[in-house]
């Protein structure tokens, strides 16, 4: 479904703040709804005259990562893989080979930031064993899990752990198993058909400088790629839904769990197993920003949305993709809010809850659990509605999805008659009545 006539005037608007600002040769932007893209614009001169800005291949810079990201993901889900083993295991003895996946994909490892020698950006890239013959680890700047500290080198050795286990070349992996199932074609490591020009721009006289389009080759895990609106689009549609052949929504929200962060960013940002999460829309926004010499691009989602942001700029500095891509997703939910899921009745309720839902006790706490959406999570809530915890019948036993209790197993604890007499989770004792005399209250029960 596309936006409305009004609400594409209003996202437009803020290109056009954008470009003027920020002295842009063009900025080009698109939101996704539903899993498709449903408004697209740009501002500025066409990044390649006669083509639509669409299909124009931009560099992403840095969303390259979560490419590598969900490949490492991919090999942790198959086996693998250990998020927690060090790359030593797959790599042999590197610098930094101490650090583990974890600390790698989260940029918590405390690798210097970027790899010895002339700015990898800008210049001729080198192979893998002459990236590491530079480096002897004393660069590091932090302990391993002490702190979140950017990486790009760190990104270099996780995309040779990705060709190690995958047998070839990282970016074969990354055309094979990520680029292929979802259909994005125009994504490729160096430019090809309509792409645009890197630019900078001079600070007094304002004129254009280009920019170099290199081959950054150890490097290119941690930003090489190319790619166009569309492509980006259907790869936001994918974070927000997850693909069978690529990686399901549930490692994704794995992924944009935050690890990592740094005492001044406070609450606002975070990283996550290769995505950074920023504060913004519902709550928090997912995704990854993208720079190298030339351009500037964003590609952010709201998961409980279910809506994303693309942003392309063919320019070295001028405006913050992060933002922009922040404020459109703002835009669009102020214009045209989100749909909430359409309610639907149980159909049945799953083996494992019988006596289960209702109201129960936790000492002097009333609290009610009741089943929600069709796919049976019980949700816990207090007397004036506020979600505390939930839970799912996972392999025949009841588990915490949120909350105080996540992860932990709810016990039910029957009478000799089949019916409930209490439940239990970590320590935790819930009665259909306060303190019930009958229930084994920690702590005993109050007044005896």
């Amino acid at each position: 479904m596309t936006v409305t006539a009004h609400t594409g005037r209003r996202l437009l608007v803020h290109l056009a703040r954008a470009q003027s600002a920020g002295r842009l040769p063009s900025v080009t932007a698109g939101v996704v709804r539903d899993g498709a893209l449903a408004w697209w614009g740009t501002y500025g001169d066409p990044p390649v005259p006669g083509h639509g800005a669409a299909d124009v291949q931009h560099r992403i810079g840095s969303i390259t990562k979560t490419l590598t990201a969900v490949l490492v993901l991919r090999a942790v889900r198959d086996g693998r893989l250990e998020l927690d083993r060090p790359v030593s295991t797959v790599l042999g003895e590197v610098p930094y080979g101490d650090r583990t996946v974890r600390h790698l994909l989260a940029h918590a490892s405390g690798a210097q930031a970027e790899p010895a020698g002339p700015w990898w950006e800008r210049s001729d890239g080198v192979s893998f064993e002459e990236l590491m013959d530079a480096h002897d680890g004393s660069g590091a700047v932090t302990t391993p899990g002490d702190r979140f500290h950017y990486s790009n080198l760190g990104y270099a050795l996780l995309g040779e752990v990705v060709a190690r286990v995958g047998g070839r070349s990282w970016w074969s992996c990354v055309e094979t198993d990520v680029l292929a199932p979802l259909g994005m074609d125009r994504t490729t490591y160096l430019p090809t058909g309509a792409a645009a020009q890197g630019w900078s721009v001079d600070p007094y006289t304002r004129e254009l400088v280009a920019e170099p389009a290199t081959d950054t080759r150890a490097m290119a895990p941690a930003g090489q790629v190319w790619s166009t609106l569309t492509d980006l689009a259907t790869y936001a549609a994918f974070l927000l839904e997850g693909h069978p052949d690529v990686l399901d929504a549930e490692w994704l929200r794995r992924a944009s769990g935050p690890q990592a962060g740094a005492p001044r960013d406070g609450l606002a940002a975070a990283h996550g197993l290769g995505f950074q999460v920023v504060a913004g829309g519902s709550g928090t926004l997912v995704g990854h920003t993208g720079s190298m010499p030339g351009f500037l691009a964003a590609c952010f989602t709201d998961p409980q949305r279910r809506t994303g942001a693309v942003v392309l700029a063919p320019a070295t500095t001028g405006f913050s993709p992060a933002l922009l891509a922040r404020t459109l997703l703002e835009e669009l939910e102020e214009c045209e809010p989100t749909l909430p899921p359409p309610w639907r009745p149980t159909s049945e309720v799953p083996a494992g809850l019988d006596g289960v839902l209702g109201t129960w006790h936790w000492g002097n706490t009333p609290f009610v659990l009741a089943l929600e959406g069709a796919g049976g999570e019980v949700v816990a809530r207090t007397a004036d509605g506020v979600d505390k915890w939930r839970f799912a019948v996972v392999d025949g036993r009841v588990v915490g999805t949120a909350g105080h209790h996540h992860g932990e197993e709810l016990h039910v604890v029957r009478r000799a008659d089949g019916s409930v007499g209490h439940l239990e989770v970590a320590t935790f004792v819930l009665t259909r009545t306060p303190y019930d005399p009958d229930a084994p209250v920690p702590g005993g029960h109050p007044g005896r």
